[in-house]
């Protein structure tokens, strides 16, 4: 069997992928090291060593994302490339999402959104806001910075006690808006509300200006569908909060199960297609 590796290689952080010649994802790993090397090292022979292969049923390695810049030569004497991250996001977040054009929602420690389709992948926009602010903030508010930790923690929260509804500010009826709509993001804040309200409320601040500006480049590239990717899409409440963002403007969010590994998974497509060729 002959597979082929992607990496995305964040500052201590890789995701793996492997996809053997059918396009097959096999196996997606995520190792965090005190640094790069450590980590890609750690995540390459890690997933030789699961899937019992030796190095030399490899096909070729891809590597992407900022950290790559600091992985030398080739590991484990594989043949490898390089690929802009945006591209192996597109390819991977189509792939996932089982389409040939969308926006694909990258929820990163920022958020990134890239248009995708038959001609290729472009970076079309993005906020800073996404899990960095999540972690930022919820460190400073109540000393929890760990996303999932968070995520269940605001699993108990309710954001009636944070946050402005619709409803909340007109008792007359606003043509497009519906009374559940947000009229401000952590606005409200009850003296009464918990940590867990609060938390709720940060995830929903969150993934709704990733959503709003999700929808503004569906309307620009004339497309009802997004693909939700990274780390963020995988919590628990990214569905429902993000969902209702969609319900709002009529555009269809995607979150496929191996959303966090979309990068990694598009280089190992793309190791594919130019390895498998040569």
């Amino acid at each position: 069997m002959c597979i082929y590796l992607g990496l995305d290689v964040g500052t201590s952080t890789t995701k793996i992928a492997a996809v053997n010649d059918r396009k097959e994802v096999l196996m997606t790993r995520r190792i965090q090291a005190s640094d790069q090397l450590t980590s890609v090292f750690g995540a390459i022979g890690g997933l030789l060593y699961e899937l019992e292969l030796k190095a030399e049923a490899v096909g070729g390695l891809v590597m992407t994302g900022m950290g790559s810049t600091f992985v030398k030569g080739r590991p484990f004497d594989l043949v490898t490339d390089r690929v802009l991250e945006f591209e192996a996001l597109g390819r991977g977040g189509l792939f996932l999402g089982g389409l040939d054009r969308a926006v694909i929602a990258s929820l990163g420690t920022g958020s990134t959104l890239i248009w995708s389709d038959e001609k290729g992948s472009r970076h079309v926009g993005g906020s800073a806001v996404g899990g960095g602010t999540l972690v930022g903030l919820s460190s400073r508010l109540f000393g929890v910075s760990d996303a999932v930790r968070i995520s269940e923690m605001a699993e108990k929260g309710n954001l009636r006690n944070v946050d402005w509804n619709m409803v909340d500010i007109t008792l007359e009826d606003v043509p497009t808006l519906p009374d559940y709509a947000t009229a401000s993001n952590l606005g409200r804040m009850k003296p009464e509300a918990t940590d867990a309200d609060v938390a709720l409320g940060l995830l929903n601040m969150i993934y709704q200006t990733a959503g709003t500006m999700a929808v503004y480049a569906c309307r620009i590239e004339g497309c009802q569908d997004v693909v939700v990717t990274g780390s963020l899409a995988s919590l628990k409440q990214a569905s429902l909060l993000i969902g209702r963002v969609g319900e709002l403007y009529h555009v269809n969010f995607i979150i496929p199960k191996q959303a966090a590994f979309a990068t990694a998974i598009g280089a190992a497509l793309i190791g594919l297609d130019r390895f498998k060729k040569a």
